[in-house]
């Protein structure tokens, strides 16, 4: 058992969980949910004795301590679960990964995620570079994205491969369908902050991205603090009689935790399906007739990873790989088509 010593800082949120969720440090990986709990158990002490109370009053430099079990450890273990397999070598492999599947383990997530099933799939061969419960692991997309990733399989590899998406070479372009539509002659689209049109029709958002203040599991944008992020977007189609929705290429020249959810958010065009960025905006069923009951019910963020481009990183040799929408997508977007049809 450990202890974490938090200071309120000033102007405090006016309840205890939320002023914890800000102040903790990141490193820490303490969601306010889970701070909540943290409350409610008898974990977390204050100037006046146990705090159980999440609604609780706080003051700038009052001092909590904070109980903390340590982490359970988790066992990766191979698993033989079905991959997609777009090209594999002696050095890496390239996987068109479906919706719902974690890329590695976690306390939340202890099996049946990307590493255990290429633990079973690859064996003694794959990195051990990134860490026993990350093998392998470059880069990652979301539980519920889907698309292409590249895994490396030696140490030379990771290396290459890491190198690449650090320095922002590798090629990374996604399909999203989206509410709302892009429209240069849109003030409320141009007057956003970090917003601005390139040739092409293409939306350049360009922000910082850092931890949300109150809740950790989120990103949000920045101005002044974070890191540096930016997002290419040009739609590809839109739909709707008037057009409400589009399907969007998302093009990454970084890559930041979340980053194409929180800036399509950030300019007013979440994502269909976002659970958490996504708003509670409701499709018109006017606009989208038979089409608005399906977007609403739409089960997950409707985000696909469809282009990877990089160099081989021991051939040199450039390697490209796309994948088509899967299949909720695909029917997600023939609706919304036909919904956008002449009657």
């Amino acid at each position: 058992m450990s202890n974490l010593l938090v200071i309120i800082p000033a102007n405090p949120p006016d309840r205890l969980d939320k002023a914890l969720a800000m102040a903790v440090p990141e490193e820490a990986a303490l969601s306010r949910s889970r701070l909540a709990r943290l409350i409610v158990e008898g974990a977390v002490t204050g100037p006046e004795g146990v705090a159980r109370d999440v609604k609780a009053r706080v003051a700038e430099g009052q001092e909590y301590r904070i109980a903390l079990s340590p982490p359970e450890e988790v066992e990766t273990r191979p698993e033989a679960i079905p991959l997609v397999v777009v090209h594999e070598d002696d050095d890496l492999i390239v996987i068109d990964k479906p919706a719902g599947m974690v890329v590695h383990p976690a306390p939340g997530s202890p099996s049946g995620t990307l590493v255990n099933a290429l633990l079973a799939h690859c064996g003694d061969s794959l990195s051990g570079i990134g860490g026993e419960k990350r093998p392998g692991i470059v880069h990652r997309i979301d539980k519920d994205t889907s698309g292409l990733l590249v895994v490396a399989k030696s140490d030379r590899a990771h290396h290459g491969l890491a190198a690449q998406f650090e320095a922002h070479s590798a090629s990374r372009r996604y399909l999203a369908l989206a509410h709302g539509v892009i429209d240069g002659a849109d003030p409320r689209l141009r007057g956003t902050p970090g917003v601005a049109f390139e040739d092409g029709a293409v939306l350049r958002i360009a922000t910082h991205l850092a931890r949300h203040a109150t809740d950790r599991q989120k990103q949000a944008v920045y101005f002044d603090k974070g890191r540096h992020a930016v997002t290419r977007a040009r739609m590809i189609q839109s739909f709707g009689r008037p057009p409400v929705a589009m399907l969007v290429e998302c093009r990454l020249e970084t890559g930041r935790t979340h980053q194409i959810r929180v800036h399509m958010a950030h300019v007013g065009l979440g994502l269909i399906g976002d659970p958490v960025y996504g708003g509670s905006r409701r499709a018109s069923v006017k606009a989208l007739g038979a089409a608005a009951e399906l977007v609403q019910a739409f089960p997950r963020q409707a985000l696909h990873a469809a282009h990877l481009g990089f160099l081989h990183p021991l051939s040199g040799q450039a390697m490209a790989f796309d994948s088509r929408l899967p299949a909720d997508m695909q029917t997600l977007q023939d609706a919304l088509e036909k919904a956008a049809s002449p009657p």
